[in-house]
């Protein structure tokens, strides 16, 4: 059975390009445009990763971080941050909101896939 992951971002674009790379790879995924979207698909189902952009409309990535981690069913699901945010403050915000990991757009795909199948084996 493939993994299923959740990728959020507000750039359709970009939720494309990482469903293209991790299909391609095997992986399940679906989409949400923003941490409000997410949580609701997240309400209806279960996955195995969720990768979010850190700056979207409606719910920011740390919040969708923060309120996954509050006490969803899905409270110890490992959470990327895929983003073009590379400052240490915004890494050390992401990881004391309970991210698993981060990667700096534009992502290699070769990359993103190692780290899926590193942090969701």
């Amino acid at each position: 059975m493939s993994r299923k992951i959740l990728t959020v971002d507000d750039s359709k674009t970009m939720r494309d390009m990482i469903t293209f790379t991790l299909r391609k790879a095997g992986f399940d995924v679906a989409e949400a445009e923003d941490g409000k979207a997410a949580i609701n698909v997240l309400g209806g189902s279960k996955f195995d990763l969720i990768i979010t952009d850190l700056n979207m409309p409606n719910m920011d990535g740390i919040s969708l971080i923060k309120n996954v981690r509050a006490g969803s069913s899905h409270r110890t699901v490992p959470i990327l941050i895929l983003t073009t945010e590379s400052d240490g403050t915004k890494k050390a915000d992401g990881k004391a909101a309970g991210a698993t990991g981060w990667l700096v757009k534009p992502f290699n795909p070769d990359q993103l896939v190692e780290l899926v199948h590193r942090v969701c084996p």
